[in-house]
């Protein structure tokens, strides 16, 4: 069975048992889809915002030192949006059509289905999101696009420009 079905068979399931989520989106941690049942242009938006969400939330708890990132929650007046890690490269987002009555029960089940989605995904190879989860922090001459041009493509310490004469 490929990487592809297993996902689909979990964030299905995932659905079928919690009839109070309205949509997942699985994504990168760069903010790119994977996969999803929302409308396409919803569910690219929701991508990127997810990763967004993960990326201050990921620093925020860095920041206090209160111990990982668990998850993103926001509540709303007609539900939640709720991002989960999942596994090394990717995000697991749910949305609820209410406020969940027992949002301790989705977060143990969500986190489940996340941590075997991404053991998937991260078994499959590849990159999935820009970055990793453990490679967030690197030096960032490292983590930038910069940093992978050749030599010769990098801005010289020389302007190129002159200002003008006043």
């Amino acid at each position: 069975m490929d990487a592809d079905t297993v996902v689909g068979t979990e964030l299905r399931g995932l659905r079928r048992r919690r009839p109070e989520i309205a949509g997942t989106v699985l994504a990168g941690t760069d903010g790119l889809l994977i996969s999803s049942d929302l409308p396409s242009t919803d569910a690219t938006h929701l991508a990127a915002l997810a990763a967004a969400s993960f990326g201050l939330g990921h620093r925020v708890a860095d920041t206090v030192q209160r111990g990982e990132f668990r998850e993103s929650v926001i509540c709303t007046t007609a539900g939640c949006v709720v991002t989960y890690p999942a596994g090394r490269t990717a995000l697991l987002t749910l949305v609820t059509v209410s406020a969940a009555e027992d949002l301790e029960a989705l977060h143990e089940e969500a986190r489940a289905v996340a941590r075997r989605a991404g053991s998937v995904l991260d078994r499959r190879g590849g990159a999935v999101g820009a970055t990793s989860i453990q490679d967030a922090h690197g030096p960032l001459a490292v983590r930038t696009p910069m940093a992978t041009l050749p030599a010769q493509l990098r801005r010289s310490s020389r302007p190129t420009w002159r200002r003008p004469p006043i």
